[in-house]
């Protein structure tokens, strides 16, 4: 898991709010309260690129609760008890972030820089690759979709026969083709119809799906059977967000357009068709630096390098193909 920053295409969007929304604006959350700041000045109409979904994982347009806002965008929660963004930007708008080369190396886009989190990411995929080799999930072929740098299937060498990986980024896919036996440019659809893998890992990736359901049935299709689908998202249902309230980095309005808890990621895997559902552990490791600047606090320099172990950041669940 990684932290990142704000970047143009949610700074635009704050300042085309709001309009034509179906719901009123919230500040932070449902519970906050104006008092006696000023009106707001009249907001020009919401940008054509935004959409309103229905819920992403039971298809009802029926919203329960609307929670933490970054105008124009809202994390709300369907009847159903699953929580996703609302409105969102359309998803090609979205799209053209990720195929930035920028993305991953700061310049207000994405992560303030990937590369300086090597070593709490790699230190993170060793212990996932452990627990996935204690229960008999590595060997053959493995595919990690939106790989980045690659660090997780470098870390993943001696594990795997051949390691795949995909990822939108040009600049990220030059890294990665270093450190990997093949690297895709683009995502599922360049994959061959009848390509199959004993793995596929999405470490952070499936909160940026807009059709998780489709996403990971068409997964599926590319596991042998028996093969295994590795989810890791970051946790909804964790004490972070519940300690954090509105400050919870992983909001990453509007990037994150679903947000998954244990049972949310169990009934996805479920509904795509998996069997033997499971949950994995999943440690976190991050440099207080990194820590610090999320919450607003500057530490001195060999501090701030100090690495710690987060619990409860990530949930990460395995689903096998029948």
């Amino acid at each position: 898991m990684a932290f990142d920053r704000l970047h143009p295409v949610r700074e635009a969007a704050r300042l085309q709010y709001h309009g034509a929304s179906a719901m009123p604006p919230l500040r932070h959350h449902e519970t906050d309260r104006d008092h006696g700041s000023a009106p707001p000045a009249a907001a020009p109409p919401v940008p054509p690129e935004l959409e309103h979904p229905a819920c992403p994982l039971c298809g009802l347009d029926e919203v329960a609760v609307a929670g933490v806002a970054e105008p124009p965008y809202r994390a709300v929660r369907c009847r159903c008890g699953f929580w996703y963004l609302k409105p969102r930007l359309a998803e090609e708008a979205m799209a053209e972030t990720y195929r930035d080369d920028r993305y991953f190396e700061g310049e207000g886009l994405g992560y303030s820089s990937y590369l300086a989190q090597e070593p709490t990411l790699r230190r993170t995929f060793r212990h996932l690759l452990r627990s996935l080799e204690r229960r008999g999930m590595t060997g053959g072929s493995v595919l990690e979709v939106g790989c980045a740098y690659g660090f997780f299937l470098d870390e993943a060498q001696g594990l795997f026969s051949r390691r795949e990986g995909t990822d939108f980024s040009r600049a990220a896919a030059a890294e990665a083709a270093r450190r990997i036996d093949r690297i895709r440019l683009g995502g599922l659809e360049q994959l061959g119809a009848d390509e199959r893998f004993d793995l596929v890992a999405c470490i952070h990736v499936i909160e940026h799906v807009y059709d998780p359901v489709a996403f990971v049935e068409r997964l599926r299709s590319h596991l042998h059977p028996g093969g295994w689908l590795i989810l890791a998202t970051p946790d909804m249902g964790g004490f972070w967000r519940s300690l954090l309230g509105h400050r919870w980095p992983f909001y990453k309005m509007p990037e994150h357009v679903t947000y998954f808890d244990r049972r949310s990621l169990a009934r996805l895997l479920g509904l795509a068709g998996y069997v033997d559902v499971r949950p994995l552990p999943y440690a976190s490791y991050f440099s207080l630096d990194l820590v610090g600047e999320k919450l607003g606090v500057r530490l001195p320099g060999p501090l701030g390098r100090l690495q710690v172990r987060l619990p409860a950041t990530t949930v990460a669940m395995a689903g096998q193909a029948p």
